[in-house]
């Protein structure tokens, strides 16, 4: 057998899985001194993994148990943007086939942006559906955010095809629809579903914000979002409102 270096070794196990590159190590610890640091590494890999693995496991409870109780498409529903000063409200509604699982899915706020845009197309791969809607400030001034947040949930879950027939949401109703409904507390930390829709909507409206940013530069939409930061009340203070602000939230920052 040709002695491999550590280099060679580590370009061989690039392409393989955490098992399938322990399986490889082990082959050849004999060969190389350096092989057992590499091993320790793929075992952290391979433990941090299962913890991954079993989180998810715990966040498709709801889906599992919708499942048991007949339903098919089972759809997980969640909003971005109610609190911000400017933009809309953007709302996502996702389902995906049973047995489907995507790591890193998780609350968008605590995953970063990097971690949300690429999640944002894996999610999207994998949906058996998905609809977006966003509700404009115009609205949310004219119907208050909490009609307009349900308004972009029930325009998202109406994209869905095949229609939905069990809803989980993140702590909200939506009387208008015939559809069973789960409202969970703090959904997108507890169903898989609710937390892959909150970075549909989370995406979605943040690239929406930095198109307005290029619209409206003096008011840094791209960084904040939208969001009452000190950086915008200053903005709104120097240079008054721009089309995209709720006239409804920003009566307290403005003479």
């Amino acid at each position: 057998m040709v002695k491999l270096s550590l280099k060679q070794i580590q370009e061989q196990i690039q392409e393989k899985s955490i098992e399938e590159a322990i399986d490889y190590l082990l082959s050849l610890q004999n060969q190389n001194t350096g092989i057992a640091k590499l091993l320790e590494k793929y075992y952290r890999l391979q433990e941090k993994r299962k913890a991954e693995l079993e989180r998810l496991e715990n966040m498709l409870a709801f889906e599992k148990r919708a499942r048991l109780e007949g339903c098919k498409y089972i759809a997980g529903v969640d909003e971005a943007g109610r609190g911000p000063l400017a933009g809309p409200v953007v709302a996502a509604a996702v389902m995906f086939p049973e047995g489907v699982v995507i790591e890193g899915v998780n609350d968008s706020k605590k995953l970063t942006e990097a971690q949300r845009e690429a999640l944002f197309e894996t999610i999207k791969e994998k949906a058996l559906a998905y609809g977006i809607q966003a509700t404009d400030e115009k609205c949310i001034d004219e119907i208050n955010i909490l009609n307009a947040t349900k308004k972009a949930m029930t325009e998202a879950i109406g994209q869905l095809k095949p229609v939905s027939d069990c809803l989980l949401l993140d702590a909200v109703k939506l009387e208008k629809l015939n559809i069973r409904q789960v409202p969970i507390i703090k959904g997108d930390s507890l169903s898989f579903s609710i937390a892959a829709a909150s970075i549909l909507a989370k995406v979605t409206r943040d690239r929406l914000l930095k198109e307005y940013d290029a619209l409206y530069p003096e008011y840094g939409f791209a960084i904040h979002k939208g969001y009452a930061t000190p950086q915008h009340i200053s903005a709104i203070k120097k240079f008054g409102l721009c089309p995209i602000h709720r006239l409804s939230f920003v009566k307290n920052f403005v003479d």
